[in-house]
């Protein structure tokens, strides 16, 4: 036999008396050896696919950054390098035009303006050839461009030597001969042979660069093509293991969570995936066996709490009902008792003597008191027995009572009693009258000597409730006594000294915890030695009605009109 078949007849009629309970108990089973991807954790798994995702991004992303780069070092030889070298290149071709016509013009005017001239277009020609050599020096394939250069500073300092340096050199102003013409000419002819040279060499270098630098554009464009889509593939990788490893199997095991939260306890918890996901499903189906064992021990210990709850809601209403009828029934006998005493005090009262007469005032005493003892008991089991509420009780009336009621007392001590506008609440009318009755009462008895007493009864809204004060300036009462004087039967003084049953403020108490409040005495808010007593207590407030719309005032105005 299983623990399941063991715990089912137990189980069923735990479940017929509490029908909310689990519907169905699995016995605790092992976690069954891990399979496939259980036997992988997901620190193996992450940090494994981490290190082969990062391995592939770095190279795709190294690669693609080193295209840029060589993209970008190509472009600067283009833009840097070649293109100002092509615009010198024009300048050079710029200054040998110049000096060749500059030295001509000196020849035919012989004006020291044009020598200027030519001199100024010698001195660019060297400074331009310098700059196209610096421009040129780190460019590959270059060679051809600076042998141009050379052929063609060598063709134009022979020009110069044979043709344009003597014409410098005399007066000017006397023409060329025919012989000067064709050697300068012929000299000329091969420095402008050469600078075409010169300018071929240096478009198909500009070419080559510029050929480079779009192939390298194309690699570098791939290359970042390649970066992203492997970015891509990465992040759908990355996804897909998330998917695979962490979202499926905690989806299922929430499904299978929210089932068992459902009700259904037998539903299983063999939820596939990493170690760490397996682990958890464990522990959870081992909370929840935990759960329903500690379920079975809570619904056996509230099925005895209720029986225990019946009985004793039982045992206090036949004890209340037993106080009633006692209370009720004694009244009876000793109102014999104490009129019988009083007789015979005034028939045979000549024939006792002072003993005799101080028994019988004893009896008569006893009786009293026994008969208050047992009025106030009465008074204190009628509250939340025999009621009658009432939607609205103007407290103002209820306290105006009070005072006819304690006019005589009120008249022999002397007692001053200031009272708030007080608001109208819900409750029982005769009850919330014993309550100002017992608190003012007791304000005015507990005075001190020689001080006429003066109670002060206010009210204040505090959110749903209305909280009420009655203040004395009487004897007092220590703090330590704050919840003593709340009990029944509970003294503070002898009886010799104050009258009363102790029952006062725990019938004060009964009846504001009837009406939904609370009562305590103020130990806080006393400034220093400052004689008397505050008790305080809350009723719940009436909810206030609510406005009416203005077009139905205006209608029904309109309809008193008419």
């Amino acid at each position: 036999m299983t623990l399941q078949d063991e715990r089912t007849d137990a189980d069923v009629e735990l479940l017929r008396e509490d029908p909310t309970g689990p519907p169905v108990f699995l016995p605790p089973s092992a976690l069954p050896p891990p399979t496939g991807m259980a036997r992988l954790r997901l620190t193996q798994l992450y940090r494994v696919g981490s290190v082969v995702l990062g391995l592939l991004l770095l190279v795709s992303i190294g690669q693609a950054v080193l295209a840029l780069h060589q993209n970008g070092e190509a472009r600067a030889m283009l833009v840097d390098r070649v293109d100002p070298a092509m615009v010198a290149q024009f300048e050079l071709s710029d200054a040998l035009g110049r000096q060749d016509d500059a030295i001509r013009a000196y020849a035919a005017d012989g004006e020291r303006a044009r020598l200027v001239e030519y001199r100024q277009a010698v001195a660019e020609e060297a400074n331009t050839t310098r700059r196209i050599r610096e421009l040129l020096s780190d460019v590959p394939g270059k060679g051809p461009v600076l042998a141009g250069l050379d052929r063609l500073a060598s063709d134009t300092a022979a020009w110069r030597g044979a043709f344009a340096e003597p014409i410098a050199r005399g007066p000017g102003g006397g023409g060329l001969s025919p012989d000067s013409e064709r050697s300068g000419t012929t000299a000329f002819t091969r420095v402008r042979s050469g600078n075409a040279v010169q300018q071929q060499a240096l478009s198909t270098l500009h070419k080559k660069v510029a050929d480079d630098l779009d192939r390298r554009a194309r690699i570098a464009y791939w290359s970042v093509a390649a970066a992203l889509i492997m970015v891509v593939l990465a992040a759908l990788a990355l996804a897909l293991l998330i998917r695979r490893t962490v979202l499926t199997p905690v989806s299922s095991l929430s499904e299978r969570v929210r089932a068992v939260a459902h009700g259904d306890f037998a539903h299983p918890m063999d939820v596939p995936g990493p170690a760490e996901i397996a682990e958890l499903a464990a522990i959870i189906d081992a909370m929840r066996h935990r759960i329903l064992d500690e379920w079975r021990v809570s619904s056996e210990a509230r099925q005895m709490l209720n029986e225990q709850t019946a009985e004793l809601r039982r045992s206090n209403k036949e004890l209340e009902q037993f106080a009633y009828v006692a209370s009720h029934d004694l009244q009876e006998p000793l109102r014999k008792v104490a009129s019988f005493c009083q007789m015979l005090e005034r028939r045979y009262g000549d024939q006792l003597d002072d003993r005799g007469r101080q028994y019988v005032e004893f009896a008569v005493d006893g009786a009293k008191r026994m008969q208050a003892l047992i009025n106030d008991l009465l008074s204190f089991s009628r509250v939340g027995r025999l009621s009658r509420t009432e939607d609205a009780v103007d407290l103002n009336a209820v306290v105006g009572q009070t005072l006819d009621d304690l006019s005589t007392l009120r008249e022999e001590t002397g007692a001053r009693v200031t009272v708030a506008d007080l608001p109208t609440v819900a409750g029982d009318r005769t009850q919330l009258g014993q309550l100002f009755l017992n608190l003012v009462g007791n304000a005015i008895k507990f005075r001190r000597p020689d001080v006429p007493p003066e109670v002060g009864i206010s009210a204040r809204r505090d959110g749903d409730h209305w909280e009420f004060a009655c203040a004395d300036n009487g004897i007092g009462i220590e703090p330590r006594y704050a919840d003593r004087i709340f009990l029944i039967f509970q003294r503070l003084h002898p009886r010799d000294e104050y009258t009363g049953t102790g029952i006062g403020l725990a019938l004060c108490k009964k009846i504001v915890e009837f009406h939904g409040g609370r009562i305590w005495l103020e130990t806080e808010d006393r400034d220093g030695d400052a004689p008397g007593t505050t008790i305080r207590w809350t009723l719940p407030a009436r909810p206030e009605p609510e406005p009416e719309p203005e077009g139905e005032t205006e209608e029904k105005s309109e309809d008193d009109a008419g």
